[in-house]
């Protein structure tokens, strides 16, 4: 089981993180951005740490209240629900 928690982990890390990079680039270049609600459930759905550490390093939406609290939020249930899981 542990082998595939990784897995699900290590992929939708590699996602969130490409995707946030790309609506970085996306914003600079005035082009069409990826909707928040899209960068919201990957994060909900595991990449919220690597996203938070993402927008932080590229100082992308990093005024934005809802990412600033919603993804380490996500990040803390994450941790407890891996404990739980892994125990």
């Amino acid at each position: 089981m542990e082998k595939y928690v990784f897995l699900y982990f290590c992929f939708v890390f590699l996602v969130s993180a490409i995707i946030t990079f790309s609506d970085k680039i996306r914003a600079k270049k005035g082009i069409r951005r990826i909707r928040e609600r899209t960068l919201l459930l990957w994060g909900f759905f595991g990449g919220a740490a690597v996203m938070y550490i993402t927008m932080l390093l590229i100082r992308h939406k990093t005024r934005h209240f809802k990412f600033m609290f919603l993804l380490p939020l996500f990040t803390i249930v994450h941790i407890i629900l891996l404990y739980v899981i892994l125990k």
